[in-house]
C-alpha cells in the first residue's frame, strides 16, 4: 500500500536529496584523494588504482552494514549519527595525513605500498560511513512508499547521479577554485549540516551545538595556519599541485628558484643567469643540440612541455634569432613560470594544448629541433611514446632535424627506455641513449634519448658551458644488458603498456 500524504512525499524528497548529496560527497573525497596525496606519492595509474579500490571497498562494506542495521529497525536518528560521524572522520583526514606522512616517508616502502597505506588510513572509514546512508534511507523510505521497485530504483539512481555530480563539480571546478584542503573542510561542514535535521529527536541544542562546533572549527583552520590544514601548494591547477621554492647561497641570497610539480622537483631557473642549466638532463639536451647543429643561433625549436621553461629561457637569452615554440598543457604552469621563475615569455610562442594536438595543428611548419619533456615524474602520457607520435614528430622535422626526449626509468634495466628506443628505430636511422657516468648500483635515473637521420653522434659529449659534465652514449650497453629488445613491444596507440614497463619504480625502492 502506498501512502499519498504530502508529508510522506516531502519526507521521501528529503531522503532522496540526502542520498544524492552523501554520494556526491564521497566522490568529492575520491577525486580530492589523488590531489591530496600527489605531493607525497605522485600521481600514477597505481595511485588511482589504490584510491578507487579502497573507496569502493569502503562503500561496499558500508552498504552491507547499512542494510544490516536497517533490518534491526534503525531510523532517522541513526542516519543523523552516521552523517555526523562521517563529518568528523572527513574533518580528521587532514590531521591524520600529518600524523602518518612523516612515519611513512621515513620507512623504506615502495610507492605502491605507500599509496595503498595512505588511502586506506585516510579514506576507508569515511567511505564506510557514507556507504551506510543509501541502504539505510532506502529501507526507511519503504515504510512510506510500498512500491519496492520504485523506491529502490529511485534511490540507486539518485546515488549514481550524486556520484556523477560530485565527480564533475570537483574535477572541473572545485579543485582549481578553492583548493584541495578547503574542499575537505567544506565537505565536512556540509555533512554536519546534512546531519542536523536527522538529529531533531535529540534535545534541540545537541544538533545545533554539533553544527556550530564543526563550522567554528572549519572557520578557525581556514583563517589560521593550523598544522595539517595548510595547503602545501602555491597554486592548484587542473593538473598539478604547483610550488616554487627558493634556492639560497651561503649569504642566504636567493640565487635560483625551483618548480615542484606534485612531489617532484621539475626544474630550476637561476635568477641572474638564464644560460645556467642546473638540471643535468636539460643541460645534456642543450649540448647534444649544439653538437648536432653547431649553428644553433637560427634554429627553429618545438618544445613539448614547458614546465619551468628553463631550456627555452636559456635559448632566448643566448640566441635572439632562434624561433621557439612551446606546447604546455597547463596554463597555470606558464603563469607561475612568468610570475615566480624569472621567465620572460616575450618572443616565445606558447600553445596551451597537448603536444600531440599542437604538433598536428602545425601541419605547414618544420622544426630543426623537437624536444619532448613531458614525462612528469612517474606520470607518463603514453600517447607521446608511441610510433604514431614519433611519426608525427618526424613529419614536423626538417630533413636534418633532431628529436630529443627524456625518460625516467630504473638502472640498469630500463625497460621503458628500451621500448621507446626500439620504437624510435622504426622511424629514425640514428637513435641513442645518453647518461652521465653510469651508476654502480641499481637506482632511478633520467635518461636522454636522441634520434635523427643526419649522422651518428660521438661516444661522448662534453659540456661547453655551465657545470663540467660529460654524457656518454650507452645505447650498446642497454642493448646487451637486462631485458632483450626482442622481448619488448614496439609502442603503439593500440598497445603502450608504459606503467607495466616501469612497474619496478612502484614496487621497489627506486621510485622513491
Amino acid at each position: 500500500m502506498r501512502l499519498h500524504s504530502k508529508r510522506s512525499s516531502g519526507t521521501l524528497f528529503w531522503y532522496g536529496s540526502t542520498v544524492f548529496l552523501s554520494s556526491a560527497f564521497l566522490l568529492v573525497l575520491e577525486i580530492v584523494a589523488g590531489r591530496l596525496l600527489a605531493p607525497y606519492v605522485g600521481v600514477s595509474l597505481y595511485t588511482w588504482t589504490s584510491i578507487i579500490g579502497v573507496i569502493l571497498a569502503g562503500l561496499s562494506l558500508g552498504n552491507w552494514v547499512g542494510g544490516r542495521i536497517a533490518d534491526r529497525g534503525a531510523g532517522e536518528l541513526t542516519v543523523g549519527v552516521v552523517l555526523a560521524v562521517s563529518a568528523i572522520a572527513c574533518f580528521g583526514i587532514l590531521s591524520l595525513l600529518m600524523l602518518i606522512a612523516r612515519p611513512l616517508q621515513s620507512v623504506e616502502l615502495s610507492l605502491l605500498r605507500a599509496s595503498f597505506i595512505y588511502v586506506l588510513a585516510l579514506f576507508f572509514v569515511p567511505a564506510i560511513l557514507l556507504g551506510i546512508v543509501t541502504p539505510l534511507l532506502t529501507t526507511i523510505a519503504l515504510k512510506l512508499d510500498t512500491r519496492t521497485g520504485h523506491v529502490v530504483g529511485r534511490m540507486h539512481a539518485l546515488a549514481a547521479l550524486g556520484s556523477i555530480a560530485g565527480t564533475f563539480v570537483t574535477g572541473y571546478w572545485l579543485v582549481q577554485t578553492i583548493g584541495t584542503k578547503n574542499i575537505v573542510i567544506g565537505t565536512s561542514v556540509a555533512l554536519a549540516i546534512l546531519a542536523i535535521p536527522f538529529l531533531r529527536q535529540l534535545r534541540p541544542r545537541v544538533p545545533i551545538i554539533i553544527g556550530a562546533v564543526l563550522v567554528f572549527g572549519a572557520l578557525f583552520v581556514a583563517t589560521h595556519k593550523v598544522q595539517g590544514f595548510v595547503n602545501p601548494c602555491d597554486r592548484e591547477s587542473n593538473y598539478y599541485c604547483l610550488r616554487v621554492i627558493d634556492e639560497h647561497d651561503f649569504d642566504d641570497e636567493v640565487t635560483a628558484r625551483s618548480l615542484i610539480l606534485d612531489h617532484m622537483n621539475h626544474s630550476t631557473n637561476v635568477k641572474d643567469s638564464p644560460d645556467n642549466l642546473w638540471v643535468p638532463y636539460v643541460h645534456a639536451m642543450d649540448e647534444i643540440v649544439h653538437f648536432h647543429t653547431p649553428n644553433a643561433a637560427s634554429l627553429r625549436y618545438f618544445f613539448a612541455g614547458g614546465g619551468g621553461y628553463t631550456h627555452p629561457r636559456a635559448l632566448r637569452y643566448r640566441y635572439q634569432g632562434a624561433d621557439i615554440t612551446v606546447s604546455e598543457l597547463d596554463p597555470a604552469v606558464t603563469a607561475i613560470a612568468r610570475s615566480s621563475l624569472f621567465f620572460d615569455s616575450q618572443n616565445i610562442r606558447i600553445i596551451h594544448a597537448d603536444a600531440r594536438v599542437a604538433l598536428k595543428s602545425l601541419a605547414n611548419e618544420r622544426f630543426d629541433v623537437v624536444v619532448t619533456d613531458v614525462f612528469h615524474d612517474l606520470a607518463i602520457p603514453y600517447h607521446l611514446t608511441t610510433v604514431e607520435y614519433h611519426q608525427l614528430v618526424k613529419s614536423r622535422l626538417t630533413q636534418r632535424g633532431l628529436y630529443l626526449l627524456n625518460v625516467v626509468d630504473v638502472f640498469p634495466d630500463p625497460r621503458l627506455v628500451k621500448a621507446i628506443l626500439k620504437t624510435l628505430k622504426t622511424q629514425f636511422r640514428h637513435v641513442h641513449v645518453w647518461l652521465e657516468q653510469p651508476p654502480t648500483v641499481p637506482t632511478r635515473l633520467t635518461y636522454v634519448i636522441s634520434a635523427s637521420d643526419r649522422f651518428p653522434p660521438p661516444d661522448s659529449v662534453e659540456a661547453r658551458r655551465g657545470a663540467p659534465r660529460i654524457w656518454y652514449r650507452v645505447t650498446a650497453m642497454l642493448d646487451t644488458a637486462g631485458t632483450p629488445l626482442d622481448r619488448l613491444p614496439i609502442l603503439s596507440d593500440d598497445f603502450a603498456p608504459v606503467d607495466k614497463l616501469v612497474s619496478t619504480l612502484f614496487t621497489g625502492q627506486a621510485g622513491l
